[in-house]
């Protein structure tokens, strides 16, 4: 049976039910957990010729705000995790392709499975934004399971 999960989370609710579900699973049949939540990464559009006098600074308060927010919320992740008597690693990544950070760590941390929320876009929502979810169904060789 699996033996380590990831938890990719965006600390959204419907994530939180996933890593709830995952948390009970890795309790069940005595597996860890790896936590993850992706940040997105700093972006700024700059008309060519025109320089913002303040983007260090900007820059570095977006690091900030982010990091402290991701830390938040795989804490949150190890402290229920810690609660059911789960062993919990947490990571935080900062990328503008959460799917592919989701894969490259799972594999990285030879987990064996990933659990993850579907967040039910539907219409052209979802068809222009798609899902972090249906990426990683798509490119991932790790069995995926998603809870709803």
């Amino acid at each position: 049976m699996y033996k380590h999960i990831l938890l990719p989370t965006d600390g959204s609710k419907l994530a939180g039910k996933a890593v709830k579900q995952g948390i009970m699973l890795a309790k069940g049949i005595k597996a860890k957990v790896t936590t993850l939540n992706v940040t997105p990464e700093f972006q700024m559009v700059i008309d060519e010729g025109f320089v913002l006098p303040n983007a260090y600074a900007l820059k570095k308060r977006f690091d900030e705000e982010t990091t402290r927010h991701a830390k938040k919320i795989v804490d949150a992740v190890k402290a229920s995790a810690r609660s059911a008597g789960v062993r919990c690693d947490a990571v935080t990544v900062s990328s503008s392709r959460p799917y592919e950070v989701i894969i490259r760590q799972a594999k990285k941390a030879k987990c064996d499975l990933i659990i993850m929320a579907s967040h039910g876009r539907k219409g052209l929502k979802g068809l222009l934004l798609g899902s972090e979810t249906s990426k990683v169904l798509t490119h991932s060789k790790i069995p995926v399971l998603v809870v709803r």
